[in-house]
């Protein structure tokens, strides 16, 4: 029997408009930036460009730290190249748990070999200091792990009292970045972070491949001194700083083309202003939430947490989940994503992240879930989720 052929066909992936938890929308100068002529990893023009990656990662991130890199990996190689360069095998870690990425940060502290210990809130909520500081004060950590912008809940987590308390207890504060770097304020220095991941997919615009970083004082005095090796030699910070800094020690071939495109994301950020970037997305936020309230949709979020560049909201009642995300997809080309967790079937996450929090992107989904909200017997007044986003557009400029 002829074996079958391999598709002859070319490439030719469809256009989504990608307003799910990510990978976000990508900026046109970023995808342009993946189709330049690469070079070698250790060529002076690449070193270059990994130096200006590095001064507008500082910049981003508001640090002076040295180690500031973009780890060759996702978010989560971001996660555990924090985790596995602070822990040893026995170190204790305290884990805050409230929602499905605070929950990978326990099993991959685990596999480093930590002794963790958790605390949880319920999916949608935030930690309030005076619990993390009593639990710290119990178990003594060396390490205090939070998600900054939990990713399955749009739960916006303050963190400076917390790094305060931890440090006050003599521990190390880490936290995850992943959905709100770019997209609301991140003050590493402000905020006394010792060591913090991100990744490249969400606020940043930029595709998923590359992982933010950056280690400060306390952490790097840490990891030198460690009395064991790091369990991951490709995430070893002892030898990938080497790469990074002045000696251009090598390490591993760098992803060539995804260092170009999150120097030009980067770029771009810088180019629009940090503060008029997380005004942007506030705005595009409060419009949304509008529209979605006249239609009954409401937040899953706790008030006043809610992540302008995550909307978590709940599924009206009688609404098959699957179905409505299945026709934004089929019909208009719009992706959102579905809750994780407890939030399983009961809610859709919403991303305007980066380059995707648009109006035109709002005044679409708005449209979309109309229609097929109210030809599912979904029942509300028909235009008045545009209408209300658009009050919040013209009070924006009066």
């Amino acid at each position: 029997m002829a074996q079958s052929s391999p598709s002859s066909s070319s490439l030719n992936p469809p256009h989504r408009f990608l307003l799910g938890p990510g990978p976000s929308d990508v900026h046109p100068r970023v995808l342009a930036a993946l189709g330049m002529p690469l070079l070698g990893h250790l060529d002076p023009t690449f070193v270059a460009i990994m130096d200006q990656t590095q001064a507008l990662l500082r910049s981003v991130f508001r640090t002076e730290n040295r180690l500031t890199i973009a780890v060759s990996g996702t978010g989560s190689a971001g996660m555990e190249a924090v985790v596995v360069n602070l822990i040893e095998p026995g170190d204790k870690m305290l884990v805050c748990v409230n929602g499905v990425f605070g929950g990978r940060m326990v099993d991959v502290a685990g596999r480093a070999g930590a002794e963790v210990v958790s605390i949880e809130r319920p999916y949608g909520e935030v930690f309030d200091p005076e619990e993390v500081g009593k639990a710290i004060k119990e178990h003594r950590p060396k390490v205090v792990g939070i998600v900054h912008a939990e990713t399955s809940t749009g739960a916006l987590q303050p963190v400076d009292e917390i790094a305060k308390l931890a440090h006050e207890a003599g521990a190390l504060i880490a936290i995850d970045t992943v959905t709100s770097l770019g997209g609301v304020p991140v003050e590493i220095d402000k905020w006394e972070i010792d060591a913090v991941y991100s990744g490249t997919q969400k606020c940043l615009s930029c595709p998923p491949g590359l992982a933010p970083v950056s280690f400060g004082p306390r952490a790097l005095e840490a990891i030198h001194r460690r009395k064991t090796k790091v369990q991951s030699w490709y995430l070893d910070m002892t030898m990938i700083e080497r790469y990074w800094g002045g000696d251009r020690f090598y390490h591993h071939t760098a992803p060539i083309s995804m260092n170009y495109a999150l120097r030009e994301a980067l770029q771009i950020v810088i180019e629009e202003g940090l503060e008029e970037r997380f005004a942007r997305h506030k705005l595009n936020h409060e419009a949304l939430k509008a529209g979605l309230a006249a239609m009954g949709i409401g937040y899953a979020t706790a008030k006043g947490r809610e992540l302008p560049q995550l909307n978590c909201v709940t599924i009206p009642a009688g609404i098959d989940d699957a179905t409505v995300r299945g026709r934004l997809l089929n019909e208009y080309g719009i992706e959102i994503g579905g809750g994780l967790g407890s939030l399983k079937g009961k809610a859709w996450r919403i991303g305007l992240m980066g380059y995707g929090s648009r109006r035109s992107n709002v005044a679409l989904l708005l449209a979309a879930l109309e229609t097929i909200l109210g030809e599912l017997g979904h029942r509300f007044e028909r235009g008045a989720a545009l209408a209300a986003a658009g009050i919040v557009y013209r009070s924006a400029k009066a």
